[in-house]
């Protein structure tokens, strides 16, 4: 008969008995006392980096989340991933690197947990491809989580004109510039203003997203997504997630695989589509269900969208910044104005209550910041996939973010096969009212790394051709982009898709109430222009990118990598 595990935690594997003595002796050397070996060991998976803005306080979080541990009865043992900061690394060959960083966050977080035996973990991301990379890893090692965020920047004042700035606002202003629209020490002035401090960049983009949706997820506590990293009301939730991390690592669970499921990827999804948020949150949920093994398509979010009201427009699609919407009651409160009907209210969070018990603790402060439903921006979500010749495995674009005058347009293709062509050609006035800008070879594996396309959307904007030029790639598009800007277009050019074969003047149409993109292309065109297809070669062909690139799925199922 097998003998039942008598283990009380994962980390008496590394502390309990007589041949584990040579670990104790390596944990006596980090400070450890022999009463520590009676305690959970309470892994924090921290992302700080000094030059990121939405890491460069994690330092100081660490180091208060440790107190509150051991406060809280449970060792810490802190260790640290990598943070890419996507506004850093845009628009030069760095953002190659951005997505396929969140499969080393991913095996990193796997690998420390695995091989150090932890009860439990605390994860402290904030920006972009860092909190699903973190949540994926979790997924795998299936121990105890909460992920505590370092929360959203608060936004800088724009200097020229009444109103907010963010990092979108900078990036519009080089177009300004270039186009004569303000003048060089106006760019100085933006450039200072926007970024005001630490924290993730302050409006609906990639971060605060996904942060956001991990609260609906119930994999974070209230708060999570909108707290301001500079408000003392971060800190106490800090401590909160610290004092519960340890007692979930003395019950032992919930786990993240109870935590993720069709149901709760449901509750984040509808909150996405309540509130327009980042089209990296399609990639991102897409990859973490299927880490979880949990069927779900881009149909399945399009069914979502469909039912969801639009009722909380932040910036770039909206005025608001995520401050706004703290101030307004958060996350819950968001979901407190939406219908029962529409969300699973019985799901667990980490919390120890029902996802229903919290929204029924929220209050909705301010009716314009999170709209009645009577008053929504629109009766379907702020999310869409479209499907066509075009992209018969789906696209996806902000429809909170197009203006109505875009919702469905026909223009005449102007192909880039970069993105650094295309910026170039955006800013040399090569791109006219009535074009649809094709930037294509930039998928996750044509790329590779699927860069995000934030300097073009901005370029189109700024240059004041937003009402009269939409933009297709097999890329991916950063949170802060708004516009008739269509991504994540598959299958890629890389792999024979439509998008690769197109041509100047080429006709598109995208209708976007319809849910369609098409080329006005007959079959025995494009037939013909597939037989004269030549595959390119590799961008690159050594280090990590080559081998992501062998490896990376298709943008429809998260560009996850293949086992």
């Amino acid at each position: 008969m097998k003998k039942k595990n008598s283990n009380r935690f994962p980390s008496d594997m590394v502390k309990k008995g007589k041949e584990r003595a040579p670990h104790r002796s390596l944990f006596f050397a980090t400070g450890m006392r022999r009463e520590d070996f009676s305690k959970p060991f309470i892994g924090i998976c921290n992302s700080y980096e000094s030059f990121v803005p939405g890491h460069c306080h994690l330092n100081g979080v660490g180091e208060w989340l440790k107190k509150c541990i051991v406060e809280a009865g449970g060792v810490p043992m802190e260790f640290n991933t990598i943070a890419v900061c996507d506004g850093i690394a845009m628009a030069h060959e760095g953002m190659k690197y951005s997505l396929p960083s969140r499969e080393l966050i991913a095996d990193s977080v796997e690998s420390v947990a695995k091989a150090h035996c932890f009860d439990a973990m605390i994860c402290v991301p904030n920006c972009d491809k860092i909190v699903p990379g973190m949540l994926i890893g979790a997924l795998r090692v299936n121990i105890p989580a909460i992920f505590a965020s370092g929360g959203p920047m608060a936004p800088g004042r724009h200097p020229l004109r009444d109103g907010d700035a963010d990092l979108n606002t900078v990036f519009e202003a080089v177009a300004e510039e270039n186009t004569g629209r303000i003048g060089e020490d106006d760019l100085r002035k933006v450039e200072e203003a926007a970024c005001p401090g630490c924290g993730s960049c302050s409006g609906m983009f990639t971060a605060n997203s996904m942060n956001c949706l991990y609260e609906a997820l119930g994999i974070a506590l209230p708060g999570n997504g909108t707290i301001l990293a500079t408000d003392p009301a971060r800190r106490e939730m800090w401590r909160r997630a610290a004092f519960r991390i340890v007692e979930m690592a003395k019950k032992g669970g919930p786990l993240p695989r109870e935590l993720v499921t069709k149901e709760s990827l449901d509750n984040a999804l509808t909150l996405d589509m309540a509130m327009g948020g980042s089209t990296n949150t399609v990639l991102h949920t897409l990859a973490i269900a299927r880490e979880a093994d949990v069927d779900y398509s881009l149909e399945r979010m399009n069914e979502i969208s469909a039912r969801t009201p639009y009722i909380c427009k932040l910036a770039p699609s909206g005025h608001y910044h995520v401050s706004d919407l703290d101030r307004a009651g958060g996350i819950m409160a968001v979901l407190k104005r939406l219908p029962k009907k529409l969300l699973n209210l019985k799901a667990k969070t980490v919390s120890g209550k029902t996802l229903g018990a919290q929204i029924a603790a929220a209050e909705i402060k301010d009716d314009d910041v999170i709209r009645r439903l009577p008053d929504a921006y629109s009766k379907d979500g702020g999310l869409a996939v479209l499907w066509g010749n075009l992209a018969e495995r789906g696209a996806v674009v902000k429809k909170g973010g197009v203006a109505l005058s875009m919702m469905k347009f026909t223009g005449k293709a102007i192909c880039f096969d970069s993105q650094e062509a295309a910026c170039e050609g955006i800013l040399g006035g090569k791109v006219k009212p009535g074009h649809v800008v094709v930037i294509r070879y930039e998928g996750p594996k044509g790329g590779p790394g699927m860069q995000e396309m934030l300097a073009p959307t901005s370029y189109i904007i700024g240059a004041g051709l937003g009402e009269s030029v939409a933009l297709v790639t097999d890329g991916r598009f950063s949170g802060a982009t708004h516009g008739a800007c269509v991504g994540h277009v598959s299958p890629e050019a890389a792999e024979g898709g439509l998008i690769g074969l197109l041509k100047n003047g080429d006709r598109i149409t995208v209708d976007i109430p319809a849910r369609s993109i098409s080329a006005d292309i007959s079959k025995k065109e494009i037939a013909e222009r597939r037989r004269k297809f030549k595959a390119r070669p590799p961008k690159i062909r050594t280090g990590w990118l080559s081998r992501y690139a062998a490896f990376v799925g298709n943008a429809s199922t998260g560009a996850s990598l293949k086992p």
